[in-house]
């Protein structure tokens, strides 16, 4: 299985926006072929410790069955679609990509 971590950083966080940035998400980014699992949503504002990474506001997770999976993903029209519509709000994106097993 291939994990696709997504952490948006917007120019201007406000509830709306970081709102709007999850609702994108979900409309472009859900249910694609391959995908096993799927969810996005804002930082949680209440875990505060000093291990917490908090710069970022939307978080984006999928779990692809392969890595042909993820590759199909990231050239998907709907994609693309997301990326073209959305950059302008983002001031930086990290990506975090692994191979992960269950035990």
């Amino acid at each position: 299985m291939l994990s696709h971590n997504v952490f948006f950083t917007l120019n201007n966080p406000t509830p709306e926006t970081i709102q709007s940035q999850v609702e994108a998400c979900h409309k472009y980014l859900s249910g694609h072929e391959g995908c096993i699992f799927y969810a996005a949503g804002p930082l949680n504002t209440d875990l505060t410790r000093e291990v917490n990474d908090r710069d970022f506001h939307v978080a984006l997770h999928v779990i692809f069955e392969s890595r042909a999976a993820h590759d199909a993903y990231q050239i998907a029209e709907r994609h693309k679609q997301f990326i073209d519509e959305n950059k302008q709000e983002w001031k930086q994106v990290r990506v975090f990509d692994s191979d992960v097993t269950q035990p």
